[in-house]
C-alpha cells in the first residue's frame, strides 16, 4: 500500500498538481482504499501537523527577510560588502556571498535570500560587465547558505517534528555555512579570472569607510541580535523572531525611514502568502506521517539496512544519495518532514549524532534547490536574469559541485558540524 501512496503522489505531481494538493489527494485515496480507517482521521492529522507553537517563528523570520528587502536594508548590506571585497576581480560575486551569509543570519530562507539579494545585485553586475549566467549562478548558489547558517527555517522543521534541540541544529550549521561560502568564493575566483571580470581600482578611504559603517552598522547587527538570543537562551525562538521584527521595523521606520505604509502592507501580504504555502504542506505532511507510521515504513527500512549489513559510513552514503535524488524530484519540505523522522532512528542505532544527521540532511535537500527539474532557485534566477532554464542549469554546475564537496566533507568529518554545538551546549546537550 505504501507503494500505491507514493506512486499516486508522483503521478499527480507529473500531471501538474501542486505538492500539497498531490499529497492531500493521494493521502485521502490511500485512506479510502484501506477502508478500515475513518476519513475523520484526515482532519485530525492535518490539524496535528500544524499544532506547534514553534512553527509561529517561521512566518516571523520570513517577515524579517521581506522587511529588509522592501526597506532597502539589503542594498545597504550590499554596499557594506562591496566596500571591502568589491575591489577584487569579480568582486560582486564575493559581495553576493557575503551578503547571503549576513542575510542568512536573519531570514533563514533560501528563496527569500535569492529574491532579495539577486534583485539588488543582478542589475549592478550586468552594468559592470558580468554575464547573466555567471551572475545568476552565484546568486542562486550563495542563497543556499540561507537555510544552513542560523537561524534556519528547515532546522526549525526538523526540531519541531523530532524534538531535537533547535539551538544545537542552528549552531551545527555555522561551520558548514562558512565552508559553503569559502568553496563558492574559490569557484568564483577561478571563473572571474578566466573570464577577466573587471577589478574596481579604489584606494582604502577612511572617510568613506566610516560613512559606510555609519550607514550599515545597525543593519549588520541584526544577525548578531538573532544569534545571541538563540545561543544564550535569553528568549525562546519565537520571541527572538518577534524581537528581530521589532528591531528591523525600528531601523526601517525610524532610523533609515525607507519603509512606507504601502510597502509595509506589501510585506504583510507576501509574508502571509509564503507562510501559508509552508503551513499547508505541514498540514498534509501530518497525514502522511500517520500513514508512514501505520505502514511501519521505519521498521521496514531498518530491516533493509540490517539485511544489507550497512555500517555507519555506508548508511551515510545511502542517505546522501537518497536525499539528493528526492530533492531533485520533490520539494524539500515534504521530503524532510516525511523521511527524516523515518531514517533518524536508524542513524541513532548506528551511532550517528542526531545533530550531525539533521544538518547534513538539510544541506543535502537545499542543494536540491539548484537541481532540475524542481530547482526553485533556478526558476527564481531565470526570471530575474531573463535566462532560459537550460542555460542556467548548464552554467551552475561548478557551483553545485562545490556545495556537494562541502556536503561530503561535513558528512564524513562530523566534528565540523558538532564542534560549536558541543562547545556551547556540551557533548550531547
Amino acid at each position: 500500500m505504501i507503494v500505491v501512496l507514493f506512486g499516486l503522489l508522483f503521478l499527480l505531481i507529473g500531471f501538474g498538481f501542486t505538492i500539497w494538493s498531490a499529497m492531500g489527494i493521494s493521502g485521502v485515496i490511500y485512506i479510502l482504499l484501506r477502508g478500515d480507517v475513518s476519513l475523520r482521521i484526515v482532519v485530525s492529522q492535518m490539524v496535528g501537523g500544524v499544532d506547534s507553537t514553534t512553527l509561529v517563528a517561521i512566518p516571523f523570520f520570513i517577515f524579517v527577510g521581506n522587511l529588509m528587502n522592501h526597506s532597502g536594508i539589503t542594498r545597504k548590506l550590499a554596499d557594506f560588502a562591496d566596500f571591502f571585497v568589491g575591489r577584487f576581480r569579480g568582486g560582486l560575486a564575493y559581495v553576493s556571498i557575503v551578503v547571503s551569509v549576513i542575510m542568512a543570519g536573519v531570514s533563514g530562507s533560501a528563496v527569500a535570500d535569492a529574491s532579495s539579494v539577486s534583485a539588488v545585485l543582478h542589475p549592478i553586475m550586468r552594468k559592470r560587465g558580468y554575464d547573466d549566467t555567471f551572475s545568476a549562478s552565484i546568486n542562486a548558489s550563495s542563497a543556499v547558505i540561507g537555510p544552513i547558517f542560523p537561524p534556519s527555517i528547515p532546522m526549525i522543521f526538523i526540531g519541531v517534528i523530532t524534538g531535537l534541540s533547535i539551538g544545537r541544529l542552528f549552531l551545527g550549521g555555522v561551520v558548514p555555512g562558512l565552508l559553503m561560502a569559502a568553496f563558492l568564493w574559490v569557484v568564483s575566483a577561478v571563473q572571474s579570472g578566466r573570464k577577466k571580470y573587471p577589478r574596481i581600482e579604489a584606494q582604502f578611504n577612511f572617510k568613506r569607510f566610516f560613512a559606510v559603517l555609519k550607514d550599515t552598522a545597525l543593519a549588520v547587527l541584526a544577525p548578531a541580535f538573532v544569534l545571541a538570543g538563540v545561543i544564550f537562551g535569553f528568549v525562546t525562538l519565537v520571541e527572538v523572531a518577534a524581537l528581530a521584527i521589532l528591531y528591523v521595523l525600528f531601523l526601517s521606520l525610524l532610523v533609515y525611514r525607507t519603509l512606507s505604509l504601502r510597502k509595509l502592507f506589501t510585506v504583510f501580504v507576501e509574508t502571509a502568502v509564503f507562510s501559508s504555502s509552508i503551513m499547508i504542506i505541514f498540514a498534509v505532511v501530518g497525514l502522511y506521517q500517520y500513514i508512514v507510521a501505520s505502514e511501519q515504513l521505519g521498521r521496514q527500512l531498518l530491516f533493509l539496512v540490517e539485511s544489507l549489513h550497512m555500517g555507519k559510513n555506508l548508511f551515510l552514503l545511502f542517505s546522501l544519495i537518497f536525499f539528493l535524488l528526492m530533492g531533485c524530484v520533490l520539494d524539500a519540505v515534504p521530503v524532510m518532514l516525511i523521511f527524516f523522522p523515518v531514517l533518524l532512528p536508524i542513524a541513532l542505532n548506528l551511532g550517528i549524532d542526531p545533530t550531525h544527521f539533521g544538518v547534513i540532511v538539510v544541506l543535502n535537500l537545499m542543494i536540491g534547490l539548484l537541481t532540475p527539474p524542481i530547482g526553485a532557485l533556478l526558476f527564481i534566477q531565470t526570471k530575474i536574469a531573463n535566462l532560459p532554464f537550460n542555460t542556467l542549469v548548464r552554467a551552475i554546475w561548478p557551483f553545485t559541485l562545490a556545495l556537494i564537496g562541502v556536503l561530503i566533507l561535513v558528512t564524513y568529518v562530523p566534528a565540523l558540524i558538532l564542534w560549536i554545538p558541543n562547545l556551547v551546549f556540551g557533548v550531547g546537550g
